[in-house]
C-alpha cells in the first residue's frame, strides 16, 4: 500500500517554522519627505522642485493681455479675409466657409464639409491671380475641412 500524504495546508514545515511576522499583513511603506526629495528626471531634462520667483500683478496682466491682443489681431484679419472672399466667391460658397487663417504666406481656408471644400478649391483656383495681385505676400492657398460646431 502507498504511503498517504497529508494536505499541504496541514503539513508542518521541515524547518523550525515560518517567521512570526509573516502571519500579519505587510508593513506600510514609510512616508517620504516630498519637499526634500531630489528633482525628477523627465524627457525634457531635470525638473526641479524649486519654486519660481513670484511675479508682480503688472507682469501677469501684461502677459495675459499680450495673448488677448494676438487673438484680437487674428480675429480682425480673419474678418478681413472673410469679407474679401465672400465678395468674390459665388454666393452659395461664401456661407460655407468656417474659418480662414494666414500662415507663412499661405492662406488656409476651412470649409464645412469635404464636398464644399472641393467646390471651394476650384473657386479659389480661379481667384488666385486676383488674390496674388491684391495681396503679394500670399504665395499659395490651401483648403481644409473644419465642421462648424
Amino acid at each position: 500500500m502507498a504511503p498517504r500524504f497529508r494536505p499541504v495546508a496541514l503539513r508542518t514545515p521541515p524547518f523550525g517554522g515560518f517567521a512570526k511576522g509573516s502571519t500579519a499583513n505587510m508593513p506600510k511603506k514609510p512616508q517620504r519627505d516630498k519637499r526634500g526629495k531630489p528633482p525628477m528626471r523627465t524627457r525634457a531634462g531635470i525638473k526641479s522642485n524649486a519654486r519660481a520667483r513670484p511675479r508682480s500683478v503688472k507682469d501677469l496682466l501684461e502677459g495675459r493681455f499680450s495673448g488677448l491682443a494676438r487673438l484680437t489681431g487674428e480675429a480682425e484679419q480673419q474678418g478681413e479675409w472673410s469679407a474679401w472672399l465672400e465678395s468674390r466667391l459665388p454666393s452659395e460658397i461664401g456661407p460655407r466657409i468656417s474659418g480662414i487663417h494666414e500662415r507663412d504666406g499661405v492662406l488656409v481656408v476651412f470649409a464645412e464639409s469635404a464636398a464644399w471644400s472641393a467646390r471651394l478649391r476650384f473657386a479659389l483656383q480661379d481667384l488666385e491671380p486676383a488674390l496674388r495681385h491684391e495681396h503679394p505676400r500670399i504665395t499659395g492657398t490651401r483648403v481644409r475641412v473644419l465642421p462648424r460646431g
